[in-house]
């Protein structure tokens, strides 16, 4: 089960970038991808800040973001 997710949707630029600096960091069954086109709640509460990457207890991470911010994230959610 996953442990983070990515909001994101397809063909957005910003969000592929976000995707590539944290799969290497994570492993492979720990993101789960959400594409908010799917649901109207998401649509209305990401559509002006995808990506945005979500730790199971609620923590969000906003872009822009660094591969350093995705760590320092990781390891400040960890610690709750």
């Amino acid at each position: 089960m996953a442990n983070w997710v990515l909001y994101h949707t397809d063909g957005c630029h910003l969000c592929e970038q976000a995707q590539s600096l944290i799969d290497p960091l994570l492993g492979d069954d720990s993101l789960l991808l959400v594409d908010i086109i799917s649901d109207d709640s998401l649509i209305a509460e990401y559509q002006t800040s995808i990506p945005v990457l979500k730790s199971e207890q609620g923590r969000q991470l906003y872009w822009p973001f660094t591969a350093q911010d995705v760590r320092q994230f990781f390891t400040q959610t960890e610690k709750e």
